[in-house]
C-alpha cells in the first residue's frame, strides 16, 4: 500500500508518539497506529501533521490504567 520510505516514516512517527507508552499497552499503540494509517491513506504525509494526529489519538487511546 505504501512505499518503503512512507512505511518507515509511519513507523518512526508511531514509535516517537508512543515512546512513553509501554509495549504491553497494545490497545493504545494499535489505536494510535490506526489513526496515523487513516491519515496517511487520506494523503497526509507531513511528519508534523502525522505527529499531531498521533498525539491526538494517544490522548483518546484505551489504556488499562484509566
Amino acid at each position: 500500500m505504501f512505499d518503503t520510505a512512507t512505511t518507515a516514516l509511519l513507523r518512526a512517527i508511531l514509535d516517537e508518539v508512543c515512546e512513553r507508552v509501554s509495549h504491553r499497552e497494545i490497545g493504545a499503540r494499535a489505536h494510535v497506529a490506526s489513526k496515523i494509517l487513516e491519515a496517511a491513506s487520506r494523503g497526509e504525509v507531513s511528519p508534523e501533521g502525522l505527529r499531531q494526529i498521533g498525539r491526538d489519538a494517544l490522548s483518546y487511546a484505551p489504556t488499562m490504567w484509566r
